[in-house]
């Protein structure tokens, strides 16, 4: 077989020049939240919700404030089941969780200023 029937030969059977296949990029860890940082989150904001409407009574500036806090808990549901979804992305997932622990620090830092509005400890 002569040099050339064989090169032939080998580049009819794809042992040349072949182009590289492109490798999948490894798949992004999704992040989570345990069981037990949900939880927390869950009591931080139930415990907000709880201690400004019961001040509302007392103290008529806080009762919008009550009203607003409502929702909070039903945000960080929401954020919650949208992180935990299967088809989720990992952006979202990411964003969501970044949702409820926004949620979380905002019911926490207003439990914390609840005294300064006159509601008591």
């Amino acid at each position: 077989m002569t040099r050339a029937a064989l090169l032939f030969a080998l580049l009819a059977n794809g042992a040349g020049c072949k182009k590289q296949e492109k490798k999948a990029p490894a798949p992004e860890p999704v992040e989570t939240m345990s069981a037990a940082e949900v939880q927390r989150s869950e009591d931080a904001c139930k415990m907000y919700v709880e201690r400004v409407c019961a001040c509302a009574a007392t103290v008529p500036a806080v009762a919008k404030e009550c009203e607003l806090a409502k929702g909070q808990p039903a945000a960080m549901k929401l954020s919650l089941e949208v992180a935990t979804y299967p088809d989720s992305k990992p952006d979202v997932v990411r964003q969501s969780l970044a949702g409820v622990r926004k949620v979380v620090k905002e019911c926490i830092e207003a439990t914390a200023r609840l005294p300064a509005s006159g509601c008591p400890q």
